[in-house]
């Protein structure tokens, strides 16, 4: 029985480690960004948000981004991605640099801050 919960534990272990994406920045270069005027992006669901989330964030639903891209203008303003593992983030920042926005940095999950 000890080996099945050891087993599992590691299992668990691996898969977050395997799926939890790093992001393009560190969390000390994320708050950097931030603390220099970028605007800190959660793209998690607003249930996910109003749980925890970090100082400033606004929330941006994933399945909302495309058509809310006029309301992160300037596309030119340093924007900080983050949802809770890094899968969301890491589309969204593909979907913000497809549509001209130059300065998106993903730190992946939200425990990267």
């Amino acid at each position: 029985m000890v080996t099945y919960v050891l087993l599992a534990v590691f299992a668990i272990v691996i898969a977050r480690t395997l799926f939890a994406r790093r992001g393009d920045i560190s969390g000390p270069q994320a708050q950097a960004l931030v603390k220099a005027g970028a605007r800190l992006l959660d793209v998690r669901s607003p249930e996910e948000f109003s749980g925890q989330h970090l100082p400033g964030a606004v929330n941006l639903p994933l399945p909302a981004l495309a058509d809310k891209l006029s309301t992160l203008a300037p596309k030119d303003a340093p924007i900080v991605v983050y949802c809770q593992s890094g899968m969301r983030s890491a589309h969204a920042v593909k979907l913000l640099k497809a549509n001209g926005f130059s300065q998106v940095h993903n730190l992946g999950g939200l425990g990267n801050w």
